[in-house]
């Protein structure tokens, strides 16, 4: 939602309030703010890209998720002139996807959007993709539901406001933008110096629509249908939005990324000062990303963040140059930190692990940091008797690493990814199913070195598994999936991305698994369309997704018009993908989501 500013600065801002206030007010009747559950009211919790009304969204709920990818996307960022900090969805959550009429830009994986600076320094916003249920989806669609009430037929033919095009509120209120009208929030620096946030007295129109347009009840429930970047703009038009806005309620779940030099303002003299971070306080963000710091970066940190003592729960470095020394301090000061992220960190070594590590630490994520191998393990399974979670990318650890954890690990440790562990074999597989018997999440993700026999311990001794991915296995045949099917009943997903030699007799076994609920076929080269047959009478599939799968023909997929229970279907890059074919699956499919 974007406001145009003009000679009467404030003037063209209320009327633009009034505007959507006017619009808005019929969404209460008709669609459930975004806690509601899904499915109600009525209304269907996904809907087709194609469909001309979308429904209300369901708020993001928690979820395995892979920890803070966000420096792979690319980002979409609107002229600013300078680099705003970014808002991050927390890696622990999921978030969902909504439809609109208008196609948006589509984000690559992990993408970064941002959005209009302001004054407070909380200026844009990355949604991080967490689980694989969520990191194909590759729009940001318009987070406004397209529906009104009957009262507002007459004015149906006004777009629906949103931040993912630069639709002007004059235009809803009536009002023609002079010449050379800025967006407000594109730039602070535009703002005319000295403005004043407008009193309700002030505001045009009625009493009881100035009365409306700063209702906190009405406020606070509209407010639920509008993404973190959008509230982020929407804070910036009065005093009144702002105070309902920077509830912490508002903001649970995401995580501001703060780059080094948004750390600090340079004085007219050249001297450097410390941003103020209060208005992260006001919010109650208990997540930190930091990115590029030092260790006298974070010592500032701590000194200059109200709650960085107590209130920090989660905490990720990347790219960081911080020292044993740094590292032994943060963790040392910052006593509420339990979840810990340390990405693309290469001055701190296992010996700082040993001296640093706490107890109280039950998720830890490292990946990229040259200096771990087997002995940084070692200190893991030692110190951390209540780990919950690990995802480790280490190119170094070998199969002996994972015979360290503990018997405590054994019955704490829920999950455990490792991604790209090149040099573990089927022996590191033993050693880990027999140290950690109780994982519900597994992840052998590039260990290209595992094979049928590594898949085939995993079956028979972790039972408890729901969430499997094998993807760039090169090695899983067929015979995995047997394995699979056989022993983990109760599995809801299964990720087989790249998995080059898995054929149709591989997916006849996984037709017998009633459990399955999302299932991950990307670039799978030797599916065709006679393996799709298997999958028709899975009815507990959710998600299904084919990308990149070259031999499947428009014959083929149409086939799975007979899944009526799913509700996203990813066909990127597939060339039996047709647009007769995607029209075909709207009339076939209206509560499935196909991602062209």
């Amino acid at each position: 939602m974007c406001l145009i500013m003009h000679g009467g600065v404030w003037q063209g801002r209320l009327k633009a309030c009034l505007a959507a206030a006017e619009i808005f007010i019929g969404l209460f009747a008709a669609v459930p703010p975004r806690d509601a559950a899904p499915g109600r009211h009525g209304l269907a919790s996904t809907a087709h890209a194609g469909s001309t009304t979308a429904p209300a969204p369901s708020r993001p709920h928690p979820g395995p998720g892979h920890v803070f990818h966000a420096s792979r996307g690319a980002r979409c960022s609107p002229a600013t002139t300078h680099n705003p900090p970014v808002l991050q969805r927390d890696p622990w959550k999921m978030s969902n996807p909504r439809n609109g009429d208008t196609k948006p830009p589509c984000l690559p994986r992990n993408g970064l959007v941002k959005i209009p600076t302001q004054p407070n320094g909380l200026g844009s916003a990355s949604i991080t993709k967490g689980t694989p249920a969520v990191k194909n989806r590759l729009c940001q669609p318009s987070s406004v539901p397209a529906i009104l009430s009957p009262a507002l037929a007459p004015r149906s033919d006004l777009p629906i406001p949103s931040l993912a095009s630069p639709l002007s509120l004059a235009a809803l209120a009536g009002v023609s933008s002079p010449p050379g009208a800025s967006l407000v929030g594109l730039n602070s620096s535009e703002a005319t110096p000295g403005a004043e946030h407008p009193s309700p007295e002030r505001l045009p129109g009625s009493p009881s629509e100035r009365q409306l347009a700063v209702d906190e009840k009405i406020l606070n429930r509209l407010f639920w249908y509008f993404s973190a970047c959008e509230k982020c703009v929407l804070a910036q038009v009065c005093k009144a939005w702002r105070r309902v806005l920077y509830q912490p309620k508002f903001w649970v779940g995401l995580t501001p990324v703060l780059h080094t030099k948004e750390l600090y303002n340079v004085l007219p003299g050249g001297e450097k000062e410390f941003v103020s971070l209060q208005g992260f306080a006001v919010r109650g963000f208990d997540g930190f990303c930091l990115v590029g710091v030092s260790d006298l970066d974070i010592c500032e940190f701590i000194d200059n963040y109200p709650l960085s003592k107590k209130g920090v729960k989660s905490m990720s470095l990347k790219r960081s140059t911080i020292t044993d020394a740094g590292l032994e301090v943060m963790l040392e000061q910052m006593q509420g930190v339990v979840r810990l992220e340390l990405s693309g960190c290469n001055d701190f070594t296992e010996a700082g692990l040993w001296s640093s590590l706490n107890a109280r630490i039950t998720a830890l994520s490292v990946s990229d940091c040259i200096n771990v191998a087997d002995d940084a393990i070692a200190a893991i399974s030692q110190l951390l008797p209540n780990l919950a979670e690990l995802n480790l990318q280490a190119y170094h650890v070998t199969d002996t690493a994972l015979a360290y954890f503990t018997a405590k690990q054994g019955y704490t440790t829920h999950t455990l990814r490792l991604n790209s562990c090149w040099e573990i074999t089927n022996h590191g597989v033993v050693n880990m199913v027999h140290s950690l018997p109780n994982l519900s999440v597994l992840s052998l993700s590039g260990c290209s070195k595992v094979t049928d026999d590594g898949v085939e311990l995993v079956a028979e001794n972790l039972r408890k598994l729901r969430s499997l991915d094998l993807s760039w296995c090169p090695r899983i045949t067929d015979m995995a999936l047997e394995y699979i099917a056989c022993d983990l009943h109760k599995l809801e997903e299964l990720v087989l991305d790249r998995c080059v030699r898995i054929t149709d007799t591989g997916l006849s076994y996984l037709s017998t698994m009633s459990s399955l609920r999302n299932l991950y076929l990307r670039w799978c080269c030797q599916v065709q369309d006679f393996g799709l047959k298997h999958l028709l009478g899975m009815g507990s599939l959710r998600l299904l997704s084919l990308a990149g799968c070259p031999l499947l023909t428009t014959t083929g997929l149409s086939g799975l018009v007979q899944l009526q229970e799913l509700e996203e279907l990813e066909l990127t890059n597939c060339p039996g993908a047709t647009p007769e074919l995607f029209k075909y699956f709207s009339q076939h499919l209206p509560c499935c989501m196909v991602i062209e």
